[in-house]
């Protein structure tokens, strides 16, 4: 994704991440307000940690217990005591390479995401490709599409590759796509689009599929650039109190980072793998999820699969056109037999899948292929839905049935509220972003960022998650208040459920004997917490296995 020619002092800086040496002994950590989910799934209080030299809890103490006697003691002042956060769908090594390149997200206009581009191009002369990535066409209120040509007009000597905010759609100037040798007569793959113009030429953006036929002549980074992107992800993970991530879409390189990071004591926080291809699962896991590595901190369990686009570059795939574009239902990426025999590939050697679904269309298709595939697999299977953002109330109860993890975003409703309901009018938003319906059905939860797509915010998330309104309190009352979800399941979602839905349940994710002592202290009970308050969560420190790799 980026070519970056130097190894700077970050990377060093950065290694400060790398782990020190464990305690030898017994530590108990006193004088906490804590908070983790109990084993019957409600919200357990205590005032006392204790782990041992593995970093995993021995005991969870409650007021006026006696303490038992240890080696080291930490005075936790009085501070709430939470279990590290648990992102369950991210992009680990986007998120590092996007703090390392352009970043866009927080442009208002195409004017301004202009002005940012040319001051970063010439800021940086001897990149030889200007990359970047969370352009937005909706949130600048442009009505289409961006051009080649208006790229062209502020970076004509390079060329550019931009990244949608979605993931799902490339904004190339003229040289990119001179450079990929697409024209006219390219035709679109399947599962993509290219945006042309009027006579057929290529306009400048790339929608899903449509991407790899300029990604091919993109440089891929080195490994030294991917060892630096890395650390940076977590640190911006580590930042927000998370301590662990489903990594959505591993390919070989990324697996291959993460094992040098292993390997070397640089790898923090924990990562289960979803890998991008079955020739990476295959490569990597061989005939069955790996074991977990390096004290529970890597494991490749399961496969990512795309059935759709994006809601915003209209790729989603629904049962009826685009309210503001009655020409299309969307994207579908797979038709429903190369679904169920991707799926059923995966089933029969106990690997997991994460099926990304989006629109009413894909969601449906899912989860008709569930119900197919459970009559052959049976057993604790955990297919997982990543983002059912827009379910039919029809099919809403199937969630309920076979083990279904409806993997969800919470920022996603509060950031895509007005572009969702032009994209569906408002005749089809009961099943939108559909939390508490998901839960009423018997489905179950998991909450995650999406990152780099979306902040890798806990704390924004489940503010959104119990308001259904976004930073500045809009709309008032919150967009369909039923679909919110109570504290304590938002809570639950961004931990013990999230590590539930990566099969982690019992190592780690809350706060219990023999699961690993993952916890931050912070200055405030989410539970008794304003929406308001807990976007304002201060971090006083963050412990992964017992081990302190953040904080003052």
């Amino acid at each position: 994704m980026t070519m970056l020619r130097t190894l700077p002092a970050a990377l060093a800086a950065a290694s400060a991440l790398a782990l020190a040496a464990p305690a030898l002994a017994d530590t108990l950590v006193d004088n906490v307000d804590g908070v983790t989910i109990g084993e019957d799934g409600k919200v357990l209080r205590f005032t006392g940690l204790v782990y041992d030299d593995d970093g995993k809890v021995v005991a969870v103490l409650q007021r006026g217990e006696e303490r038992p006697r240890v080696d080291y003691r930490l005075d936790g002042e009085g501070r709430v005591m939470l279990p590290g956060m648990i992102d369950a769908h991210v992009h680990v090594m986007d998120v590092g390479f996007a703090a390392l390149t352009l970043d866009l997200s927080d442009t208002t206009s195409l004017e301004d995401a202009l002005a940012k581009i040319k001051a970063f191009a010439d800021a940086n002369p001897g990149r030889p490709w200007i990359l970047g990535r969370g352009w937005n066409q909706e949130k600048w209120g442009l009505g289409r599409f961006p051009t080649a040509a208006e790229l062209d007009a502020v970076v004509p000597d390079r060329p550019v590759w931009l990244e949608r905010a979605d993931n799902h759609a490339n904004w190339a100037n003229s040289l990119a796509i001179a450079a990929a040798g697409v024209t006219a007569k390219t035709p679109d793959p399947e599962g993509g689009k290219v945006i042309r113009d009027a006579q057929g030429n290529p306009a400048g953006v790339f929608v899903d599929n449509a991407n790899a036929l300029v990604a091919k002549v993109v440089p891929p980074p080195r490994p030294e650039d991917r060892d630096l992107a890395f650390a940076k992800a977590q640190e911006v993970f580590l930042s927000k109190g998370v301590t662990a991530v489903a990594d959505m879409g591993t390919q070989l390189a990324d697996w291959t980072t993460f094992r040098r990071a292993g390997d070397s004591g640089r790898l923090a926080i924990r990562i289960v793998s979803y890998a991008r291809a079955f020739e990476t699962l295959e490569l990597v896991a061989g005939s069955a999820p790996t074991p977990w590595l390096y004290e529970d901190r890597l494991r490749m369990g399961g496969i990512k699969l795309y059935l759709d686009g994006a809601l915003g570059s209209r790729g989603a795939n629904l049962k009826q056109p685009y309210a503001d574009d009655h020409a299309t239902h969307g994207l579908p990426l797979l038709t429903p037999a190369q679904l169920r025999n991707l799926m059923s590939r995966a089933a029969m050697d106990n690997f997991q899948t994460a099926v990304h679904a989006i629109g009413d269309a894909a969601n449906a298709e899912v989860l008709s292929a569930i119900e197919e595939l459970s009559e052959t697999y049976d057993g604790d299977r955990r297919w997982r839905i990543e983002h059912a953002q827009i379910v039919d109330p029809e099919d809403l109860p199937l969630l309920g049935r076979h083990g279904i993890i409806a993997s969800m975003q919470p920022l996603h409703q509060t950031s895509d509220r007005l572009m969702a309901e032009a994209r569906l009018g408002p005749d089809r938003l009961a099943g939108a972003y559909a939390w508490r319906s998901v839960l009423n059905a018997g489905g179950r939860l998991a909450f995650g960022s999406d990152a780099p797509v979306e902040p890798p915010d806990p704390w924004a998330g489940m503010a959104a998650a119990i308001s259904r309104t976004d930073a500045n309190g809009q709309p008032f009352g919150g967009w369909f208040p039923q679909e919110t979800v109570s504290r304590e399941q938002a809570l639950a979602g961004y931990t013990a459920d999230a590590a539930f839905a990566e099969f982690a349940e019992g190592r780690f994710g809350r706060l219990l004997p023999g699961e690993r002592a993952d916890f931050l202290l912070v200055d405030r009970d989410p539970l008794f917490s304003s929406p308001e308050q807990i976007r304002e969560t201060k971090i006083f420190g963050v412990w992964i296995g017992g081990v302190k790799v953040r904080g003052e």
